[in-house]
């Protein structure tokens, strides 16, 4: 995810490795908080991959800095990534998928109903599972398991609320 949070900030302005940090912080802090020792092999990563390219540059002070911006195939793999589909793992799902509906700006009208479908689903998936562990009568819970469970579930259906909310607006704004 560290690397599409970092395509996704370079859209619109070549950063340094301290920008593109801040501009994460300062747009998905809600969700992910990635350390700079996240950051960098990432970068190193990308720019492997011709995805974004860095240019050295020597301040007035006598400063290097390393700018980074993101090329032709770097917007493609961010479209790819953002497409791609989400970790079936619960405890990732959430929080990626907030990062991903956060990002759809970048996507066109019919990408983004692609991606609401595959996130919604998931959650879905998600809040049946829980639902199917708190009502199963063979299982025997604590009282702390079944508030955990029901938190769970009340945070799915809130998520496909929201999806669904997304998807009105995208529908809406297509007439």
């Amino acid at each position: 995810m560290i690397e599409l949070l970092i395509l996704y900030v370079l859209i619109s302005h070549d950063l340094t490795m301290y920008g593109i940090h801040k501009r994460i912080s300062e747009n998905f802090s809600p969700y992910t908080s990635p350390s700079f020792g996240a950051i960098k092999p990432a970068l190193v990563r990308l720019e492997k991959q011709e995805f974004i390219t860095s240019t050295k540059i020597m301040s007035d002070g006598g400063k290097l800095s390393i700018y980074y911006s993101i090329t032709k195939e770097g917007l493609k793999e961010l479209k790819n990534l953002l497409l791609k589909p989400l970790s079936s793992n619960p405890l990732q799902f959430l929080s990626d998928g907030r990062i991903k509906l956060s990002c759809c700006s970048f996507l066109d009208e019919q990408d983004c109903l692609e991606m609401y479908n595959d996130i919604k689903s998931n959650a879905l998936l998600h809040k049946v599972n829980a639902e199917k562990i708190l009502n199963d009568e063979y299982t025997p819970l604590s009282f702390y398991q079944k508030i955990v469970l029901d938190n769970a579930i009340c945070e799915y259906k809130n998520f496909i609320s929201m999806i669904e909310g997304l998807e009105k607006e995208n529908a809406g704004n297509s007439k």
